[in-house]
């Protein structure tokens, strides 16, 4: 018996680099002169085989959400969500304040879980503000 809704398996969408070549030395393994000492970790595989569902975790959410909003709603209602979404993105500030981004963690629904950036804080969401004339006009090309 089906409801309609989409299927929750996850689906490996990022395969595509685990086929790149590696580019080998002398012994068959990556030469880490040329390529870098950690470089050839992320192309030979996951660490774990929840790691990319777990990247993906909000997109595959989300993805879920508006399949099961356009086959309850039809079509307006994924299409309006979507819209919001893009306009609150663009909410601009001045370039030296920095925005919380309320408007669209309220329509993901992100504001009421405590993550990992709300404790340990990020550096982008530092209280640090430099002198406002000279980063507008960097933004604008005039310096």
């Amino acid at each position: 018996m089906s409801f309609g809704l989409p299927s929750v398996k996850v689906r490996a969408e990022h395969d595509a680099n685990l086929c790149k070549p590696i580019n080998e030395g002398s012994f068959g393994l990556p030469d880490p002169m040329i390529a870098g000492l950690t470089s050839t970790r992320h192309k030979l595989a996951v660490a774990h085989p929840l790691q990319v569902s777990e990247k993906n975790y909000y997109l595959n959410e989300e993805k879920m959400n508006m399949a099961m909003l356009r086959n309850i709603q039809g079509l307006h209602a994924p299409l309006k969500l979507s819209m919001e979404k893009k306009f609150s993105s663009k909410i601009g500030r001045l370039p030296f304040l920095s925005s919380s981004n309320l408007q669209s963690e309220v329509l993901t629904g992100r504001y009421l879980d405590i993550g990992f950036e709300d404790i340990l804080n990020v550096p982008e969401l530092c209280e640090v503000a430099g002198q406002p004339h000279a980063v507008v006009e960097r933004s604008l090309g005039l310096l």
